[in-house]
């Protein structure tokens, strides 16, 4: 059954989408993170739960409504819709940011997903050996992933496919970056910047009416790549929503246990303090891809020096960043 919102909480959930797709390409960052602290993370993977046989069944025999009001389609549309137009509007602000401010973009993360830990820690309950044998295994496995070595770019279409089932798990898997995982699958460039680029800009020209773009056979395999890729993120959401729907209502405190420990494993990615490191040829050049971009081999962390004023300044970055999660508990208390 769908449900009744008004104009103001459709407003809020679209905002809520645009927090979680905006997060979603930030390397290092979960979508599902932000779902699950703003509190629509149930309600997103039993919706896309609906997306099933009995769905189209219903489609074909009583017709559109009754198979909009059954998939929930009014919720999926606002978040779905927020978050791709994220891309275009937030997400660019984000580029902007972790370009000329890095080190306090990461600080700020850092500090939410501190406080993300604490938000949904409060409400688990009582901790028994196998809660705690799950937690680690999700600690284990956040900070496994944390330090594994990127690839190198592979723009062939099965395999654009499968980054986009296995990149839109950051949606679906609080504590799980999608982006950090396109990134280890060496496609993050391609997929979540360039792609998206000329997209918009081939949007942009047939808008103004020059259809001379779709004669551009780059433009046309970027936008072949970005077909395939939203096709595997579209089945990935579908698919591993029907398993997490299914866990979450038979081992709900166990996926829980482990959702906190990816969630703390995963501060290992969003550490602030890292350089990156380039992969560069045999005379020592800094390696580029088919497009001239740089290519990541890794990140090196490091601890900062504690007295320096650039430092200083991330660890206030690190408590705002704890303050905003904690005043987002605050609202959501006195909303009860």
């Amino acid at each position: 059954m769908q449900i009744r919102r008004t104009k103001i909480q459709k407003l809020t959930l679209f905002l809520k989408g645009l927090a979680m797709g905006a997060a979603n390409k930030v390397p290092g960052v979960s979508g599902g993170t932000v779902s699950y602290v703003l509190g629509f993370y149930e309600e997103m993977i039993y919706s896309f739960q609906k997306i099933n046989l009995k769905a189209l069944k219903l489609l074909i025999s009583k017709g559109f409504k009754p198979f909009i009001e059954y998939i929930n389609a009014g919720f999926l549309l606002l978040v779905i819709g927020g978050s791709m137009f994220s891309y275009f509007s937030v997400s660019l602000i984000l580029d902007f940011f972790l370009k000329h401010y890095e080190l306090y973009v990461w600080s700020w993360f850092f500090g939410m997903i501190i406080g993300s830990i604490y938000y949904i820690g409060k409400d688990f309950g009582k901790w028994t050996r196998i809660n705690f044998f799950f937690l680690i295994i999700g600690v284990s496995l956040g900070l496994g992933i944390s330090f594994l070595s990127p690839a190198k770019e592979n723009d062939n279409l099965w395999f654009v496919f499968l980054c986009g089932i296995i990149g839109v798990s950051g949606m679906t898997l609080p504590g799980l970056s999608g982006s950090f995982i396109l990134i280890l699958l060496g496609n993050y460039v391609l997929l979540l910047v360039d792609s998206v680029n000329v997209l918009f800009n081939v949007i942009t020209n047939l808008l103004t009416g020059n259809f001379d773009v779709l004669s551009d056979p780059i433009k046309i395999r970027y936008l072949k790549v970005i077909t395939v890729f939203t096709a595997g993120s579209a089945f990935g959401l579908v698919s591993i929503s029907h398993l997490l729907g299914y866990v979450l209502k038979h081992y709900n405190k166990l996926v829980n246990a482990i959702i906190i420990g990816f969630i703390t494993g995963s501060l290992g990615i969003v550490w602030p303090w890292k350089k990156t490191v380039f992969s560069t040829t045999n005379k020592g050049e800094i390696l580029l891809d088919k497009e001239g971009n740089k290519v990541v081999e890794n990140y090196q962390r490091f601890v900062p020096d504690i007295l320096d004023s650039e430092t200083l300044l991330a660890v206030f970055f690190i408590f705002l960043g704890i303050a905003l999660i904690l005043c987002i508990d605050y609202y959501d208390k006195r909303r009860k």
